[in-house]
């Protein structure tokens, strides 16, 4: 309960009856769960916004407290607590007047004055076409949120406010704040379960952005035929004739489709109007969970219901708190009939999610939605700490914010909620970011499958972990959350970091040598003094420069070990000692060089390329000669005994040129498991035809196999590699 600190002089009466508003008067009305004290202070606060904005107005000309007012209106209607309505009276006055947020503690409470300032720095982040600036108002917008949930529940009915009055504004200004609502605010409002608002914002949102959409699929649901009207009053009333006669207590309400569904449904699933149409909605409210099998039992006694259609949701809520029974049956006219049922408990969280019962605030429990609102959060922030931008995050947040979600079970029968498309190994990062780091299999329903495999509702997952296993790059092209794909990316970092230190240290090793000298004998002052004269905080970082080219290894040896530096330009730092061997696994400081392909076998070199780290080519690379003018950065290096991954190389294989000639190539090629990743037609006339193929190998061997299987068909007359 607010209690009221000691009055601004300026704020402290409440103002009498007659002085009142009838926009003031309504929203009163509104507040009747309130009691008589916390109206008094509502209507202190009215004078306390009015006085704040007067003189200010709305476009359409109206004095601007008027908006603020409608705002708390709007929340009335959800029931939420004092603080949230005293606060959205008071939204704007931080940003628009001369109120202070001081002002507004002293008056009201700090909480009130959190909210407020929370919704002013909400109000300030300006959207643009620009993708850094809209992610990281997006951020913020999270931020905001895990501060203090009451703190979107204001936003969002500031928005719909806004939405509701946007005529006023410009062509252009509608479009961009349609956009957003649609966009952006929508989804929240359902990724918090809070469906009415959202509704309203997707019909208003898409009514600005698409008017004359709207008006023609507004009149055509308005204008249904009689017949379908009649149908409907005889689905309900024998729906209705049969739960009365098994005794249930029930509320019966027929569902319409909204324009903005059903214009979703036509662009995304390529379905007419009149498809769409063809299907009876109706809703079965009743008393209690027991009530709503019971109701279920009925209505498939009614009607048969369709195969795989039924969803409990009760047994396994939505990630938004979410909870009903939803089936479809076969109608008697042919058309089917949707069918929801749940409690009027279920109905109220379905439709104000967040906002039901706040009265929590005051010693009650919180809501299923509110106490899985409050973990997405959570989680988000978890996500926000191992991104590197705003861009990400942003990435992150949408894939969480459009979930059609998919339940699944782990062995100890715990439930699972992922969006759609979801993998094994979104499963896997879903249990533990750990099991997700060792995946290498999972069993789903009992059967051995890759981590690749997308999961549906209802199966039973089980990851199969190894600890040598690591997250590979390939891993972020088939994950679809956000906790995956942040998940892999920062343990991808972590592992480029490492094999860095390692080759940086190998390389050091290696210049240290050749002046006398090694890491151990270095004095550990001059060591520290080198470090701290360069600002690395630790060895570790000037080692991983030293892998990806940023400091040379010889210039950092010569200065730790004090040795005088080579003349001519360090021309005579050409070494003939042990090489360094590379077993193509170095994340992030090897790389292969795309003008002659190196595969394990070749006599290789290295060139230490600043930024990029050593650069890989063949010996006979026509290159090698130019980066032999650069002897400081050549690296002796060659292949360790234990390689692995598979390697691009291109091979110029000439063709009879006919059909069918390119499929018997690529499937000789696939015969000896070598992957096929491009190909292309270098010259081509009548007879014969000189295609390119990209393919990947494991080593010179398999490179051969390859070879020797394609010169055996009768269509090549020739195999070379380029």
């Amino acid at each position: 309960m607010m209690s009221p600190a000691s009055p601004n002089v300026a704020l402290a009466t409440v103002p009498s009856d007659d002085a009142v508003p009838e926009y003031m008067r309504a929203l009163e009305r509104a507040t009747g769960y309130l009691d008589a004290s916390q109206r008094q202070v509502l209507r202190r606060a009215w004078a306390a916004g009015a006085q704040a904005h007067e003189g200010q107005f709305r476009k359409s000309g109206e004095p601007y407290i008027t908006h603020p007012v409608a705002v708390a209106g709007v929340l009335a209607g959800q029931k939420v607590d004092l603080e949230t309505l005293v606060a959205a009276i008071l939204h704007d006055t931080i940003e628009d007047t001369a109120l202070t947020r001081a002002d507004i503690a002293e008056q009201f409470g700090e909480q009130v004055a959190e909210l407020v300032e929370g919704v002013t720095k909400l109000d300030k982040l300006q959207f643009s076409s620009r993708q850094e600036a809209a992610a990281e108002s997006f951020r913020k917008m999270m931020l905001a949120m895990a501060r203090d949930l009451r703190v979107i529940l204001i936003k969002l009915a500031d928005r719909l406010h806004n939405m509701r009055t946007l005529g006023a504004q410009s062509t252009a200004a509608r479009e961009r704040i349609a956009r957003e609502t649609l966009e952006v605010y929508a989804p929240i409002a359902q990724r918090l379960g809070m469906n009415l608002i959202k509704a309203e914002l997707q019909d208003l949102g898409f009514s600005a952005l698409h008017p004359m959409r709207h008006s023609v699929l507004q009149k055509r649901i308005s204008s249904q035929p009689l017949v379908r009207r009649e149908a409907m009053s005889t689905i309900e009333a024998q729906l209705a004739q049969r739960l009365t006669n098994d005794g249930l207590q029930y509320r019966l309400v027929s569902r319409v489709k909204s324009p903005w569904s059903i214009y979703n449904k036509m662009q995304n699933e390529g379905k007419t109007f009149d498809q769409l149409m063809d299907v009876f909605g109706f809703r079965v409210i009743v008393r209690s969970v027991a009530d709503c099998y019971h109701a279920l039992g009925v209505a498939h006694s009614v009607y048969k219901p369709l195969d795989g259609r039924f969803r409990d949701f009760i047994a396994i809520p939505k990630a938004n708190g979410y909870q009903s029974l939803h089936t479809v049956l076969f109608g008697p006219y042919g058309s089917p009939i949707e069918v929801q049922i749940r409690t009027e408990e279920m109905d109220l969280i379905a439709e104000r999610g967040i906002a039901a019962h706040w009265a929590y605030k005051h010693g009650g429990s919180p809501t299923s939605a509110q106490t899985r609102a409050h973990s997405w959060i959570a989680s988000l922030l978890e996500s926000q700490r191992s991104t590197g931008s705003s861009l990400e995050f942003l990435e992150n947040v949408k894939v969480d914010l459009f979930p059609d979600e998919v339940y699944l079970f782990t062995p100890k029968g715990d439930i699972l909620s992922l969006p759609r498309n979801a993998t094994a190994l979104d499963f896997a990062y879903a249990v533990h970011t750990d099991v997700g780091n060792h995946a290498v299999a999972a069993r789903v329903d009992r059967k051995l499958v890759p981590l690749r495999t997308k999961l549906v509702s209802g199966q039973q997952a089980e990851i199969i972990t190894a600890r040598s296993a690591l997250p590979k790059p390939q891993w972020l092209e088939f994950v679809a959350t956000g906790k995956a794909r942040t998940a892999i990316r920062q343990q991808l970092k972590q592992l480029e970091h490492e094999d860095a230190v390692q080759l940086g240290h190998r390389m050091l090793d290696r210049a240290l040598e050749d002046v006398g000298s090694s890491l151990e004998r270095v004095p550990a002052p001059r060591l520290e003094g080198y470090l701290g004269e360069l600002r690395y905080p630790r060895l570790e970082a000037l080692l991983a420069d030293i892998a990806l080219g940023n400091r040379m290894p010889v210039q950092v040896a010569h200065a730790l070990a004090q040795a005088p530096t080579q003349a001519e330009g360090g021309r005579d730092v050409v070494r003939h000692g042990e090489k360094i061997l590379i077993t193509g696994s170095e994340r992030g400081v090897v790389t292969f060089a795309n003008c002659c392909m190196p595969i394990p076998g070749d006599e290789i070199m290295g060139y230490h390329t600043t930024g990029r780290g050593i650069v890989v080519h063949r010996l006979d690379c026509p290159n090698v000669a130019e980066y032999r003018k650069s002897p400081e950065r050549w690296v002796e290096i060659g292949w360790d005994r234990e390689v692995s991954g598979d390697y691009g190389v291109a091979l110029r294989i000439e063709v009879e040129n006919r059909p069918g000639v390119l499929a018997q190539v690529a499937a000789a090629i696939a015969q000896v498991d070598s992957n096929i990743d491009g190909v292309e037609y270098l010259e081509r006339d009548s007879n014969v035809a000189a295609i390119r193929f990209s393919i990947e190998v494991r080593d010179r061997k398999h490179l051969a196999d390859v070879i020797r299987r394609t010169r055996r068909l009768n269509v090549v007359h020739g195999v070379q590699r380029q």
